[in-house]
């Protein structure tokens, strides 16, 4: 018998957005500091969960919209095309470029492809958390 959980799922609004924004400054952070694809993989697919506890399997997936195992494989193609980007160049699997723009309104920014790798990751880790959760919640 399902109880009626008002407070948490509005807790849960609130919280979920304000993890995701914290998943997103780990992302960004990562390159320079502790944090990067990994970690923030695993804090989004925390907040996925936590949405899952308040809500039912059901109702998340309508607002996700989002093929995990899809998800899992788009990350798997950011990450080894990352790393062919240093073959194609002459260099070993996965040697990284990077190089400066000057964007408009943020000034000189270094890009670098081991952010598409950090997002490869990123994606494959909330696509994998994301299939065995659902796996596990599904069996009841």
């Amino acid at each position: 018998m399902k109880t009626n959980d008002v407070l948490l799922r509005n807790v849960t609004k609130v919280v979920v957005f304000i993890i995701f924004l914290f998943s997103l400054h780990l992302f960004l952070a990562g390159h320079y500091n502790p944090g990067g694809g990994f970690v923030a993989g695993l804090i989004s697919a925390g907040a996925v969960t936590l949405t899952l506890i308040a809500y039912d399997s059901q109702t998340v997936r309508s607002m996700l919209n989002i093929n995990p195992i899809m998800m899992t494989g788009v990350g798997l193609l950011f990450a080894v095309g990352t790393g062919m980007i240093g073959i194609l160049a002459g260099d070993p699997f996965l040697t990284h470029k990077f190089g400066h723009v000057d964007l408009p309104i943020i000034g000189d920014t270094s890009l670098h492809t081991a952010t598409i790798f950090d997002l490869g990751v990123y994606l494959v880790v909330v696509g994998v958390t994301l299939t065995i959760i659902q796996t596990i919640g599904e069996s009841d």
